[in-house]
């Protein structure tokens, strides 16, 4: 199946009819439906003690299974379908990178009563902990996408609703007071993206878009993505499945979670040798590693907005047993390589770009889980670029 790159820089997305075989839906549904059972036992099992009985499964308004949390050999289909040449091989034409891999594999179900207005119309970004929108945009619209998201369904759905070619553009002043009004009426441009059982949906996450409604019509909607290695930039440093969680799944499906697993350590090591070249004032050292991680000669500020982010969290981190993210073991892994000192310090050198990200406090863009935020939503810092950066601790 072959797709178009432009189509998805203009659009913000691409439908893909019959994603999944019709001669292996059927197949599916019933792996999935494994998956949920298995999953449901689990919820109701950890269930809080002022919970129903079901747990989570009565309560989301989208319960979400992970595959990586209750797949077996004998439902390794599901995530084979993640390798597919419709899923994967459709991904691998739209990114840009010497590798793409699975970055993580839910299912999205119906919830057990109707929840009006679904998620509301929202960006997959926060300024708190990602790089400002116009870094996104223009980094993307340089150097190609680095990250892809997917809905698939195994059934007739249109909950997911888009503004084409939000991707492109900050939010519209008229957008903006709409959203401010009612976030979970559609903005200007607002439009449902109708899929039958089988088809797939390939979409860029920072466009506006909204899960519209969360009824109780049966709803198994397999929710993918999709990230580059070793590409012109760099989108996301989070991963959501576990490593190790292939142990007893055919060889065919293992191989490649394992090549991706060595790509992070790549990447870790890259990002090691960045913070090094830091805390020994070595530029080279920095530039090179800086352009490891982001080949694309354009946009390489937004790159080291990100490493900011990384800095950042991991010297806050305070994990704890009841508190720990999912990808928490991907920090982890990058702060065990230094010392509590050396990780101040490489805050410390980080710090004059931190402030340059911040302003006056303001209200967080609709969609956002803050209500203030000190970060800037859209703008990257004016007059400001890597050179100047690399001057403030190099000298």
């Amino acid at each position: 199946m072959n797709v178009d790159r432009q189509e998805l820089l203009d659009k913000g997305y691409i439908i893909i009819r019959q994603c999944i075989p019709p001669d292996r839906l059927d197949e599916l549904r019933d792996s999935f439906e494994t998956l949920v059972d298995r999953q449901r036992e689990i919820w109701a099992r950890d269930r809080g003690s002022d919970d129903p009985p079901g747990g989570v499964w009565e309560t989301s308004a989208q319960p979400r299974v992970s595959f990586d949390e209750v797949v077996d050999a004998q439902t390794a289909n599901t995530v084979g379908f993640c390798l597919h040449r419709n899923t994967l091989g459709v991904s691998r034409q739209l990114l840009t990178g010497d590798e793409v891999g699975v970055h993580q594999m839910q299912l999205m179900c119906n919830p057990v009563s109707d929840h009006p207005g679904g998620t509301g119309w929202h960006r997959d970004t926060s300024p708190d902990s990602d790089i400002p929108l116009e870094g996104i945009q223009q980094d993307m619209l340089r150097n190609g996408p680095g990250y892809v998201q997917w809905n698939i369904p195994m059934y007739d759905d249109n909950v997911l609703w888009v503004v084409p070619g939000s991707h492109r553009e900050p939010d519209t002043p008229e957008q903006l007071a709409q959203l401010k009004e009612d976030r979970l009426a559609p903005p200007p441009g607002g439009v449902p993206v109708e899929l039958q059982a089988g088809d797939g949906v390939v979409y860029l996450n920072h466009m506006l878009h909204s899960g519209s409604n969360y009824g109780v019509t049966l709803r198994r909607t397999i929710h993918l993505g999709y990230q580059s290695f070793g590409g012109r930039m760099l989108r996301y440093f989070h991963l959501w499945w576990k490593p190790g969680f292939d142990e007893g799944l055919p060889g065919a499906i293992r191989e490649p979670f394992q090549r991706w697993g060595r790509a992070i350590e790549r990447q870790h090591d890259l990002i090691e040798a960045l913070y090094r070249g830091m805390l020994d004032k070595d530029a080279s050292r920095f530039n090179a590693a800086l352009d490891a991680l982001h080949s694309g000669e354009q946009w390489k500020l937004a790159c080291l907005v990100l490493l900011c982010k990384i800095a950042h969290a991991i010297r806050s981190a305070a994990p704890t047993s009841t508190s720990r993210p999912k990808n928490q073991y991907l920090y982890d892994d990058i702060a065990r390589r230094f010392t509590p000192e050396e990780i101040d310090e490489v805050w410390s050198r980080f710090k004059p770009l931190d402030e340059r990200l911040q302003g006056e406090p303001h209200e967080a863009r609709p969609g956002d889980a803050r209500t203030i935020t000190r970060y800037r939503t859209y703008e990257m810092p004016p007059g400001y670029g890597v050179e100047d950066f690399v001057s403030g601790w190099a000298g």
